[in-house]
């Protein structure tokens, strides 16, 4: 409105000061009738576009009713009739679209009606020059509602674009959220398995500890000592669960579950598929809680996915598994194509979140997971998993 009624100002100034010029003038006749009209439709056009834009509607039925008064009064027009060009656009840009239909039959009779009302007949000529003189005094109208409708159609198409950008970003999140939920209940399903486990061998050492209690002692005694080493592992595994896993509903079947000792198979099944793989194990090879095992074997596993859906024809993968004092750091490497889109924010088929689930893993045992192009061409995945005691 501020730049409206700028412009206002402007059209106002000139359509009132032409009007004063006009009257000031040596040999200018009396004021008229018509003279004050033409002040009034002078003022009156401004102050309609101060408002345009908040009735856009109503400004241009307006400006066209005047425009029309003017026409049968035969007022003449001034310098404030500029603004009939500015309603033009208004009606074609903000109205409806029978506001739309208006300012266009406006601007196309506008140049008919002004050359045979308000033009003396010796200059509008017959024939082709009254009908060139016409379409000449139409174009500036028509343009400017044609200009109109070209603000209207990009208005549009930008608001598409952002509405569709905003419900493609909403998708994706919830495309996202649903695979952190997806891998967390698989996380806990498969975790499940191996508590299970470790309860039901306390159970049976616990049995059989209070059976051998009076003829072997001793027996028994390891039979305590292998029933509190298995409570403080699966009690590990419990506290890692509780701080990112929601409750659901985990039956399933109990199979075991797979480790580092499982990678060599892995590897040969990749390498079966025709992918070339090189491992090398470095560092002290040492036991590991099953969670931190099967954590390991998900990284090796989801990389080297990767590396067949990603990494092209030609593409060569290493893994290596680093033993260190604190902690065991799991590196897959490729020189395929690199990373794309769809492995690091997902594919539109609901695929490709991967590394979201091996985020969630990392995680869970409290590691660290870097993922991102070699500086040589290809893709890396490094995960940090710190080794805690278990006993």
């Amino acid at each position: 409105m501020v730049v409206d009624s700028a412009w206002a100002l402007l059209v106002l100034m000139l359509g009132v000061l032409a009007a004063v010029e006009s009257t000031g003038l040596p040999d200018a006749p009396m004021p008229s009738w018509k003279h004050y009209t033409g002040i009034a439709v002078a003022c009156a056009l401004p102050a309609l576009m101060v408002v345009r834009r908040r009735w856009p509607d109503a400004t241009t039925a307006a400006a066209v009713a005047i425009g029309l008064g003017q026409v049968a009064l035969r007022v003449d027009p001034g310098a404030s009739s500029v603004a009939f060009l500015v309603f033009g656009y208004t009606g074609a840009a903000f109205g409806r679209a029978w506001t739309s239909r208006l300012a266009l039959a406006a601007s196309l009779a506008a140049g008919p009606l002004t050359l045979w009302r308000l033009t003396p007949a010796e200059q509008r000529g017959d024939g082709y020059k009254a009908v060139f003189l016409a379409a000449l005094m139409t174009t500036p109208f028509v343009l400017c509602w044609a200009w109109g409708r070209l603000t209207r159609v990009r208005r549009a198409y930008l608001v598409e674009l952002e509405d569709r950008a905003a419900r493609l970003e909403r998708e994706r999140d919830a495309q996202a959220q649903v695979a952190v939920a997806a891998e967390r209940a698989r996380i806990a399903r498969e975790l499940h398995d191996v508590v299970a486990h470790n309860v039901s061998v306390m159970i049976v050492q616990a049995d059989g500890a209070a059976y051998v209690m009076d003829a072997s002692p001793q027996q028994a005694k390891e039979a305590l000592g292998t029933i509190a080493s298995t409570g403080r592992q699966a009690l590990a595994e419990m506290r890692r669960l509780l701080g990112v896993l929601r409750t659901a509903d985990t039956a399933g079947e109990y199979v075991p579950q797979p480790g580092v000792e499982e990678l060599p198979e892995l590897l040969e099944q990749v390498r079966t598929a025709g992918l070339p793989v090189e491992f090398t194990a470095t560092g002290e090879v040492r036991e590991l809680p099953r969670g931190l095992e099967l954590t390991v074997y998900r990284i090796v596993q989801e990389a080297l996915t990767n590396v067949r859906k990603h990494g092209g024809p030609n593409a060569r993968a290493k893994v290596a598994v680093d033993f260190r004092d604190g902690d065991l750091e799991v590196l897959v490497e490729d020189d395929g194509r690199g990373s794309t889109r769809e492995q690091l924010s997902g594919g539109t088929d609901g695929l490709g979140h991967g590394l979201i689930g091996m985020r969630e893993r990392v995680g869970m045992v409290s590691g660290s997971l870097d993922v991102g192009p070699r500086p040589g061409g290809g893709f890396r995945i490094r995960a940090v998993l710190p080794l805690k005691a278990t006993q």
